[in-house]
């Protein structure tokens, strides 16, 4: 896979854009709503998001230029800022994050199939299940035949989702649908309802959701010409989606009232859209969340394929998870992903996991590895390394350094102690894949006795995770 280092801006910037435009955008409305916030409170979150985002995608960017031998880099950075075992960690939470994205677009393409084929109910039940476990297996058998070529055909997938939103958007703003007093009404919240601090805390899981996939383009650098290319198409992606998840935010707002927006069916926007125009509008709104779903599973089946061959590539999980095939695919990753994929489509059914579940799940997986990306360049600026060769702009590298280390302090804040339990039963089983592959290898389990305490934390974590789930104190799915 090393001689296909071809990919440049555009198609890598496409890369993320498609890993990120997914099932938020169709369902962002109502689920800020469902969460209880209030116009004011969705302000202020985008306000937060905006910056934080900012401030971490260009982290992204600064590392790219600064650390160009670090492709793959949400792993890498983690690894060379904080140690083996901790870099092992990311590796593993980020797939997880990534592969119970798809989980939840499993619950919301099914689910919107069902607007269609009611069979196929909220997207959770048998038969959706079972069409998905066919569609995961067709997916990996494509993937199996080349994942450069994949990333070359997701180019396409991408614009097909991108215009459907776009005629969306202008077809509000034709109608003449945004109400002003509809977008104030109850604008800090209703009264005995959530504090305006309780409503944007409640934002930032959607916001989170909404952004995940926007470092795609780092993760695959290991295929562009060159890692600063990675970075710049890092930015690209954000600042088109940011523009274009604010004004759909904005523009729902005005035309149903919150407590209407949180009353809609997956997909809300379908909902919002059909209010406006009318129903051939829905139809063709749920036509567009199937395909970007379809879409989106292609490409972050893509993602989490990665997020296993490059570790393994680089000795940090067992090499056979490098192993390509004659389409230099790598054959043992697709294998189990696919099959761990597999399985949880099982527990979803058991367990009647809904879409909003799922990408909770997801969010939390993500947090480790966007903290740790923070932390890792405000500790290079620390040591005088954040700044690209021939640019003295300290103040502004520094000021995205503790924008980014801020907002990562937020997000740990707003996941509270449920999700952050919820971190430590996704990573904690990472931990026996580490032992296993250190035995495989014949080395020292922890090279630092940070990593030992790094290690002996998670574990605590993981059992008062399990005791908390178990005597019913939190719930998780």
């Amino acid at each position: 896979m090393d001689n296909e280092k071809n990919l440049g801006v555009s198609k890598l910037a496409l890369f993320a854009i498609g890993t990120t435009l997914a099932s938020g955008v169709f369902s962002l409305s109502g689920d800020f709503a469902a969460s209880g916030a209030y116009t004011l409170a969705v302000l202020i979150g985008w306000v937060i998001c905006g910056i934080g985002m900012f401030g971490l995608t260009m982290a992204f960017f600064k590392l790219s230029v600064v650390k160009p031998g670090l492709t793959s880099g949400v792993y890498k950075y983690a690894k060379e800022g904080f140690g083996e075992f901790m870099g092992f960690e990311v590796a593993w939470g980020y797939w997880l994050s990534a592969l119970l994205a798809q989980l939840s677009f499993i619950a919301l393409l099914f689910a919107a199939i069902g607007n269609f084929f009611p069979v196929f109910g909220a997207g959770n039940n048998f038969i959706s299940l079972a069409c998905a476990s066919v569609f995961v297996w067709l997916l990996a058998v494509l993937v199996l035949r080349g994942v450069n070529e994949s990333v070359g055909i997701n180019a396409v997938v991408v614009i097909a989702k991108i215009i459907p939103i776009l005629v969306t958007v202008v077809a509000i703003v034709l109608a003449g649908a945004f109400d002003l007093d509809i977008f104030m009404q109850n604008f800090k919240g209703v009264e005995g309802g959530m504090s305006l601090m309780e409503q944007v805390v409640a934002c930032s899981y959607t916001s989170v959701w909404i952004f995940i996939g926007i470092e795609g383009a780092v993760v695959i650098s290991g295929r562009a010409k060159n890692t600063k290319i990675a970075g710049k198409a890092t930015m690209v992606c954000f600042a088109s989606l940011f523009a274009l998840y604010f004004i759909i935010s904005i523009l729902s707002m005005g035309v149903m009232p919150a407590e209407e927006l949180a009353a809609l069916e997956n997909p809300p926007m379908a909902g919002v859209v059909g209010a406006v125009v009318g129903p051939w509008a829905e139809v063709l709104v749920n036509i567009a969340v199937i395909i970007s779903l379809g879409g989106a599973m292609f490409t972050y089946m893509i993602l989490c394929i990665d997020s296993l061959y490059a570790p393994a590539k680089d000795g940090a999980l067992p090499p056979v998870f490098a192993k390509v095939n004659k389409h230099n695919a790598p054959t043992w990753s697709v294998l189990l992903h696919t099959i761990v994929v597999q399985a949880f489509i099982v527990i979803m059914y058991f367990s009647e996991t809904t879409y909003q579940a799922a990408y909770a799940l997801s969010t939390s997986g993500i947090m480790v590895p966007y903290v740790t990306t923070a932390l890792y360049f405000f500790k290079l600026m620390c040591k005088g390394e954040g700044l690209e060769e021939g640019n003295n702009n300290k103040v502004g590298a520094w000021i995205i350094a503790i924008i980014a280390v801020v907002y990562g302090a937020w997000l740990m804040y707003a996941s509270g102690l449920t999700y952050i339990l919820a971190m430590a039963i996704l990573y904690a089983p990472g931990v026996i894949m580490f032992v296993y592959h250190k035995k495989q290898q014949g080395k020292k389990l922890f090279e630092t006795t940070a990593d030992a305490v790094v290690c002996a934390v998670l574990l605590i974590a993981f059992v008062v995770a399990v005791w908390a789930l178990a005597t019913g104190r939190i719930a998780i799915l």
